[in-house]
């Protein structure tokens, strides 16, 4: 299975960016397969930005990949007590 993951472009040099994935998280990917715009949503697979998307559907996926992990991290401490 594949996963992109949403993040916010925040600086753009010829075909690479720097992007936010939140909570401090911050990388530089390949942007040549999308118009990459300061401000605009682009999910993120292996390092490249394969689709720009709106702020309301990344947010709503952040906000989901936040309550997945969340999930997760209680699940793990309920094994490990």
């Amino acid at each position: 299975m594949c996963l992109a993951i949403p993040a916010k472009i925040i600086e753009v040099q010829g075909d690479v960016a720097k992007v936010d994935f939140g909570e401090g998280v911050l990388r530089d990917v390949n942007v040549m397969l999308v118009d990459a715009k300061i401000g605009k949503y682009v999910l993120v697979h292996a390092g490249y930005a394969i689709q720009v998307i709106d702020r309301k559907a990344a947010e709503e996926t952040l906000q989901l990949w936040n309550e997945i992990l969340k999930y997760e991290e209680t699940s793990t401490d309920a094994f490990q007590s």
